[in-house]
């Protein structure tokens, strides 16, 4: 794996890391657009079995707010990571794109205008027709405002519903657990992430729109969703199936909203042939 930072349009700095960069000669990357809460670190696994499995690089960067990256603006929109995605996809000469949870609300809306020639996202965070809703932000600020982080960050995994059994705590029982873990890495790093978790939930809701603008995507476009997901992944990604005629749309047994970070063997194949494709 290499590691580079790389200028953007605005004067920012994207971290940038390629796995199997020496096979760049067989082929265009795939560009990884990573979700919230999660850095580019979480994606190791994922890029180095679809990497080799495709015999391609894989290139994954962190989006702003994360690693060596720039900060991410406090009046953030979608358009600040569309703007980033477009630098490294042209930094890299990749045109395919896969896209998870977060990242794949930013791949679905990049891919309307940008140069994408192949699609993939799974469990896109994307809102159609209001799918998406966060009445848990009033409460999440509150708890900051009052210097508590340990409810705050349960108020955001809880209204997230990302984390599975983890989601459906009571609220009491979380906080205490965020609480016990804050000195370890995955309780640091979710503290240093919250921040820009809320904002790119805000902007999520903010970019809401109907399903038939969709239509500008790329024939090419895999939409996959874990079975064991949350149910409001699936209600958009069905809205836009609908009106994209040459989507595939597959719900992986078994996986959760986890699923790509864990990179089982059904998801990397499922990737690879359709990237090969």
């Amino acid at each position: 794996m290499t590691r580079e930072n790389i200028r953007t349009p605005d004067g920012g700095t994207i971290e940038l890391f390629s796995t199997g960069a020496e096979l760049a000669s067989a082929g265009s990357g795939v560009v990884v657009v990573a979700a919230s809460m999660v850095t580019a670190a979480d994606y190791t696994r994922f890029a180095q079995k679809l990497s080799a499995s495709l015999g391609r690089p894989v290139h994954t960067f962190n989006r702003r707010g994360r690693g060596s990256s720039s900060p991410q603006p406090e009046d953030y929109t979608l358009d600040v990571d569309i703007r980033d995605l477009d630098a490294v996809m042209k930094h890299t000469s990749s045109t395919d794109v896969f896209g998870h949870s977060f990242g794949g609300a930013v791949a679905l809306h990049a891919a309307r205008t940008l140069p994408v020639e192949r699609l993939a996202v799974y469990d896109p965070a994307v809102s159609v027709n209001h799918s998406v809703t966060a009445d848990w932000t009033s409460d999440y600020e509150k708890a900051t405002a009052a210097g508590d982080d340990d409810r705050a960050l349960a108020v955001l995994l809880r209204g997230l519903e990302t984390g599975s059994a983890v989601s459906r705590m009571p609220l009491s029982m979380l906080t205490l657990a965020n609480k016990l873990s804050a000195g370890t890495p995955l309780g640091k790093q979710m503290r240093e992430l919250m921040t820009t978790g809320v904002r790119e939930i805000k902007a999520i809701i903010a970019a809401d729109m109907p399903a038939e603008p969709f239509l500008e995507l790329p024939l090419e476009t895999l939409i996959i969703v874990g079975e064991k997901s949350p149910a409001y992944f699936g209600v958009a990604c069905a809205q836009i199936h609908e009106v994209l005629s040459g989507s595939s749309y597959t719900i992986l047994p078994g996986m959760g909203h986890d699923g790509v970070n864990k990179a089982p063997d059904k998801l990397i194949t499922a990737l690879s042939e359709f990237f090969a494709s």
